[in-house]
């Protein structure tokens, strides 16, 4: 589809102002826990990590099209970040940085599989090599919890090492190196689903529906012990397997020029509606009120299936719509619902936000890219800093059909970004080129800046270069005798 430009793009702060609207409509009037962070050492975590979904594909973000009734209500009960990023535009690389607290460079984990991606006549420069999974003795949040009294549970996608047992859990469900449900020889989102982690259901049985039954069982053992479920569903990556009457459903409902995709719609219903079961049970076992929940994305959304306009491309680049993601938190008497915060935050920042809510402290010989949450779960801002995205190799396009990319060829080329909010700025290897946008006034980085704000380009360009000499992030440099470019 192509892209019709037939409305103007509302500004950030039209946005933010829509927001604030709608979450000042409903709260139930608990106040959040202003006593400085104090709290209590054995609240149990979630952390709902739903696979692709774009920072406008909820109803509480803006869609008209797909509906998340349970998702909305979650909303509605916590606080919602606007200015939510993922670590990594795609999968694996987003979801190492979680576990481990640190940046892709100090994982050397950037892309899923081969960095080569994309034809060899296309790549200018050799890209650096890609790391698969993340280092066993790089110590994560799960195996840190583990230690200090909390049972573990993964559920669904893994996709950062052979076996999530070997990163911190207890339990492992589902979980795999597999990227999607129908990685190598395993069959999708019906049963069978020949995982060698999850027993086949009954012919026809749905993936999402079976993973929340085995969270809730999981939920049913834990008794008094403090929990940290990593529920991860898979939904809504693809491949596009609806439940037939939810596609049909779709099928049949006005679409936008944003959404329009009957079967990812009929899959964010079917995820809205697990979400909504998981939340049920927290309340009907009254475990919600002592847990903090966290509801997000790995990456953006796919733009081939899902735009995310206003936000520019998607999954794969590093535009906003490709790492800008929906984030909710609930944490029942500690967080004001109907709450909203435009803070920048980063998955970087889960790592110490979930240390602060065990009351652990940081081990001496870890290094933690991010900052706690907890200052704005407490009503207070955090300390103004940057955050920082680093992708030396290259990720091919899926269609030529995508006016938001550089070119049809590739989703994002080797590069660095620095978001020192409202000011963004890339850096592309091939050829040196600097853009630099200010989010507050262009949320679509349509206007580069560069020429405009030469000093403020040249400041954070100087803050990018420091970062990547702390964090020894490689850039590519030899030239591929293999490129049948243009210079």
């Amino acid at each position: 589809m192509k892209h019709s430009f037939g409305y103007k793009v509302a500004s950030e702060l039209i946005i933010s102002l829509i927001f604030l609207i709608y979450f000042s409509t409903s709260s139930d009037g608990k106040n959040p826990d202003k006593s400085g962070g104090s709290i209590n050492n054995k609240s149990n975590i979630l952390l709902i990590n739903i696979d692709d979904l774009g920072w406008t594909d909820a109803g509480f973000m803006g869609s008209k099209y797909y509906e998340t009734p349970n998702v909305d209500r979650l909303a509605n009960e916590g606080m919602v970040f606007s200015r939510a990023y993922a670590t990594a535009a795609n999968c694996a690389p987003s979801r190492a940085a979680l576990f481990s607290g640190q940046y892709a460079p100090r994982t050397g984990i950037y892309t899923v599989g081969n960095s080569e991606r994309g034809e060899a006549e296309h790549r200018k420069l050799i890209p650096v090599e890609n790391t698969l999974f993340l280092d066993e003795d790089n110590l994560t949040i799960a195996e840190l919890l583990q230690r200090n009294g909390y049972k573990t549970a993964h559920v669904g996608k893994w996709h950062i090492s052979e076996d999530p047992l070997l990163n911190g859990f207890d339990i492992n469900i589902a979980g795999l190196e597999a990227g999607n449900p129908s990685y190598g020889s395993m069959g999708g989102y019906f049963s069978p689903y020949n995982n060698p982690f999850l027993e086949n259901g009954p012919e026809g049985e749905y993936l999402t529906d079976r993973l929340t039954d085995e969270a809730i069982a999981f939920l049913e053992t834990v008794n008094d012990q403090p929990f940290f479920l990593n529920y991860s569903p898979y939904i809504v990556h693809t491949p596009i397997e609806p439940k037939p009457e939810l596609e049909e459903k779709y099928l049949g409902k006005t679409t936008t020029d944003r959404h329009d995709n009957a079967g990812y719609a009929g899959m964010v219903e079917t995820m809205d509606t697990n979400v909504g079961r998981l939340m049920d049970y927290l309340k009907e076992s009254d475990k919600f009120e002592n847990t903090l929940i966290i509801f997000t994305s790995d990456n953006g959304g796919l733009h081939e299936i899902s735009r995310q306009w206003p936000l520019r491309a998607g999954k794969g680049s590093y535009f906003e719509g490709g790492i800008r993601v929906p984030m909710i938190v609930v944490w029942d008497g500690k967080v004001e619902p109907g709450g909203f915060s435009q803070e920048a935050v980063s998955h970087i920042d889960y790592f110490p936000t979930f240390l602060d809510v065990a009351g652990v402290d940081q081990p001496d010989d870890k290094i933690l890219d991010g900052k706690s949450l907890m200052p704005i779960f407490n009503g207070e801002k955090l300390e103004q800093r940057a955050l920082y995205w680093h992708f030396p190799i290259y990720l091919q396009a899926y269609s030529d059909d995508n006016p938001d990319t550089h070119d049809t060829l590739f989703r994002t080329r080797p590069g660095s970004v620095i978001l020192d909010y409202p000011w963004k700025m890339h850096e592309y290897f091939e050829d040196g080129r600097i853009e630099l946008y200010n989010l507050e006034l262009d949320i679509r980085e349509q206007t580069n800046l560069v020429n405009v704000f030469p000093e403020k380009a040249k400041e954070l360009h100087s803050s990018l270069k420091r970062w990547r000499e702390k964090t020894n992030a490689p850039i590519p440099y030899q030239l591929n005798p293999h490129y049948q470019g243009k210079e």
